[in-house]
């Protein structure tokens, strides 16, 4: 178990539980997640982000293991979030919004499986999640745009990523990160 900060470069928060009541938690995998972490602790009523890793075959893995595609592991933000301040839906919209769905196994010159656009469900979440996903789709293709390829799968474990990648942007604010979107709006129920 690699060790990070208790708390949070940006807001000072807890990045690991217990958290406080009325907060859920979503993980999502859009391509760097340096910028897409960047992307959800800018929104008010999120409490905590930490990037890690989920989805893969391994234990534990190193950022340098992900990286050589041979765990399968992709690279995800988990979000602690505040349903009395923000909901389900402006995350989602983020989150498809933030980053190019279409795109199988890379975001813009960021290419591997640790790139491909992942979301995971839990009971609450699925339908919310799948129906998103299926507005959005539509969007795109008015826009000209190809399929949605992101996974949306069963919670799998999230293994945190070393304290050196967490909040990156924040601690390197000219550091890179290639993610863009598609410029198309999503507006999930």
């Amino acid at each position: 178990m690699l060790k990070i900060a208790e708390n949070h470069f940006v807001n000072g928060n807890k990045v690991k539980p217990p958290y406080p009541d009325n907060h859920e938690r979503l993980i999502v995998g859009m391509g760097c997640f340096w910028g897409a972490e960047r992307m959800f602790w800018q929104l008010e009523g999120v409490y905590s982000t930490s990037v890690g890793y989920s989805a893969g075959k391994t234990t534990d893995p190193t950022y340098k293991e992900v990286c050589s595609g041979t765990t399968g592991h992709s690279e995800v933000v988990l979000v602690i979030y505040d349903t009395e301040i923000i909901n389900l839906s402006a995350l989602l919209a983020i989150f498809w919004e933030g980053h190019d769905p279409t795109q199988y196994m890379r975001q813009g010159n960021d290419i591997g499986t640790q790139y491909r656009s992942i979301i995971f469900y839990d009971d609450k979440t699925r339908q919310k999640i799948e129906s998103s996903r299926d507005q959005y789709q539509s969007e795109l293709e008015k826009a000209g745009y190809g399929k949605i390829v992101t996974e949306i799968k069963a919670p799998e474990e999230f293994f945190f990523a070393e304290d050196y990648h967490q909040q990156y942007l924040a601690k390197n604010p000219s550091g890179y990160c290639g993610l863009g979107g598609t410029g198309i709006k999503c507006s999930p129920g």
